[in-house]
């Protein structure tokens, strides 16, 4: 058997066209903590494992997608509580929905067109 990973962190690079929309948006509109930030390249810090980064697609070697074909998943705490904060950060999340793999979840796209994912475990209600 091989040694593990051991992985002390995970971060996401998203390439994006409209870049500093997308900075303004991560930053302002999500409230993210940047933990790094050069010309074309800001890093946001999710927790003290996670990061996210925003590189401007037209200085880097890979282009935006576009929005196609990702989905960033945040879990939080209280999912009414982000909606609501979202809201008053003058942003426009989905309806909050219930799944039936167990969670509340809503979505809402960054200027790109990246879809982000909001959700939370609900809790399990006893049976009598």
């Amino acid at each position: 058997m091989s040694a593990p990973l051991n992985i002390e962190c995970a971060n996401t690079i998203l390439y994006c066209s409209r870049w500093q929309d997308c900075v303004d948006f991560y930053r302002d509109g999500l409230g993210l903590d940047v933990a790094f930030e050069k010309d074309w390249f800001v890093e946001f810090s999710l927790n003290a494992a996670s990061r996210l980064s925003i590189a401007e697609a037209r200085r880097a070697s890979v282009q935006s997608a576009g929005g196609r074909g990702i989905t960033l998943t945040l879990k939080v705490e209280d999912i009414l509580a982000a909606h609501r904060a979202l809201l008053n950060r003058g942003l426009s999340p989905g309806e909050v929905k219930k799944h039936a793999w167990g969670a509340d979840v809503f979505y809402l796209r960054d200027p790109d067109g990246n879809r982000v994912e909001f959700w939370s475990e609900r809790p399990v209600s006893g049976h009598s």
